[in-house]
């Protein structure tokens, strides 16, 4: 079989990810990857605010554009760049294991966030982002970040911020743990949707490639990914969110990470296979709107059966909204 054109953005980032699919589609099926680098509009847009240049679809909508052509086999995304809404056409056969979710703060001085003095510069574009660290330190000043992982790095490093705040996935995945001075908890920084979840598009009449991929899907992830996702759906209206959320099950933790700090409860019973363990288990998301000052805020949670993620990450939703959501949102620009 010819090579698989794997379609990937040309950050570091995006070239482990897709290097990471082409290593396990060519330990499962025998099959070479060839990488396709392709600009997005996100990556011209390197400084000011995501924005100025929009949010949906604007790291991925050229690697679609490219699988529709049919000038590449698949495209390889962060799940949370993935907007909820996707091409006629495209499908996700899958969504692979979790890395931890969460958010994490690199600082120049090696301080940790309530070490920060006040009106420390701390670098985040993320509205979701300045709007927690708004809430819990409204004493730090909020400066925009843009950038491949790399150059936030670098830029912390050199001293342009106190501090920044980015996803502990990419930062694990390029070898830089090493930078991580804290791991945001989820009480304090809920992750974005689909953090830290990686997803493979494919052409929907492309039964070949479709069926070669879904072998790395992950049912785990893909139901917590797909909660989360239905949560967003209900709230979003076409502007940057500032929402955070994070779907797990109850009894497994739902990704990987040799850090975590969520519970792993194990049940006594036998371990049962993976589809069976999935249907039958409980999920538990977390849910959180933030006024972009982080003065005002509605967080709740729900439980439910994992048989419907799509329909519990919406229920949320709706429990968000009535609880005060939609008014916090209609001040960022969503409709009424």
């Amino acid at each position: 079989m010819k090579p698989l054109r794997i379609g990937t953005r040309g950050s570091a980032l995006a070239l482990w990810q897709a290097n990471h699919v082409s290593a396990r589609l060519a330990e499962l099926h025998g099959i070479q990857g060839e990488l396709v680098r392709i600009r997005t509009s996100g990556d011209h847009f390197q400084t000011g605010s995501v924005a100025l240049v929009g949010t949906k679809g604007v790291f991925i909508k050229e690697l679609e554009d490219a699988l529709l052509a049919g000038t590449i086999d698949l495209a390889v995304h962060s799940m949370k760049d993935v907007p909820t809404e996707i091409p006629s056409g495209l499908a996700f056969p899958a969504i692979t294991r979790r890395e931890d979710p969460r958010d994490c703060l690199v600082s120049h001085s090696g301080s940790r966030l309530s070490d920060l003095p006040a009106g420390a510069r701390v670098g985040t574009s993320s509205l979701r982002r300045q709007a927690q660290l708004r809430h819990y330190r409204p004493d730090l000043q909020m400066l925009d970040l843009r950038g491949n992982v790399d150059t936030r790095l670098r830029k912390v490093a050199a001293g342009e911020f106190d501090a920044i705040v980015l996803a502990l996935a990419g930062v694990k995945r390029l070898g830089a743990s090493d930078k991580v001075t804290e791991i945001l908890t989820t009480e304090m920084m809920l992750p974005a949707v689909g953090q830290g979840a990686l997803g493979i598009e494919t052409r929907s009449d492309d039964r070949e490639t479709s069926n070669l991929v879904a072998g790395l899907d992950d049912a785990e992830t893909r139901a917590c990914v797909t909660a989360e996702r239905s949560l967003m759906r209900e709230l979003e209206g076409g502007c940057q969110v500032p929402l955070g959320a994070l779907a797990r099950f109850l009894g497994g933790q739902s990704f990987s990470s040799d850090i975590n700090s969520l519970p792993r409860e194990r049940a006594s019973a036998p371990e049962a296979s993976e589809p069976d363990r999935v249907r039958s288990a409980e999920i538990l998301i977390e849910a959180a709107v933030f006024s972009p000052d982080g003065k005002d805020f509605v967080r709740r949670e729900l439980r439910g059966s994992s048989d419907d993620a799509a329909a519990l990450g919406k229920r949320l939703g709706q429990i968000l909204l009535g609880a005060g959501a939609d008014r916090i949102l209609r001040l960022v620009g969503r409709p009424a």
